[in-house]
């Protein structure tokens, strides 16, 4: 399928055919059990989970979270509000110390991303706006810096 961006896409049947051998998945739902299977993400794939942000709410099965090295936008808000990763700590699957880090910790340098080119990592945000717009703009003038990336024009 070509869509009027010129970036091809493919339909997919099922979440699971959506994510095998992908690098990159991001999640973005109102999903109130699982959508993403840990057992479905290749090794050295990053998620970006942005969706089901409630307690009682989750992309995400324990297994994936459990594989990967979790950044969060911030701590306090993610253990008060991400199923995510609530529910794998009350199911004593992970530690609270499960997450690595907060991705402003990440972009400062004073924490660790991804330390193997094997990693799944894990991006779990809750919609911190200014820090979306932060991380945009770094990621951008990083890209811009070292000539890489794609222009796509919509």
């Amino acid at each position: 399928m070509q869509p009027q961006a010129g970036v091809p896409m493919t339909a997919c049947a099922s979440a699971e055919e959506a994510v095998r051998g992908a690098e990159i998945i991001v999640t973005a739902t109102s999903a109130s059990t699982p959508v993403l299977r840990g057992v479905w993400v290749a090794v050295g794939a990053h998620i970006n989970a942005v969706g089901a942000p409630r307690p009682d709410w989750r992309e995400l099965d324990t297994d994936a979270v459990r594989r990967a090295r979790v950044f969060v936008d911030s701590r306090a808000a993610a253990l008060a509000e991400s199923g995510d990763l609530l529910q794998p700590i009350q199911e004593g699957a992970i530690a609270r110390e499960h997450i690595c880090g907060e991705i402003g910790e990440v972009l400062a340098g004073t924490v660790a991303g991804r330390t193997s080119e094997r990693d799944v990592t894990l991006f779990k945000s809750l919609g911190m706006a200014v820090e979306d717009v932060a991380t945009a703009h770094y990621v951008y003038t990083r890209a811009i810096e070292r000539g890489v990336g794609q222009e796509v024009s919509f």
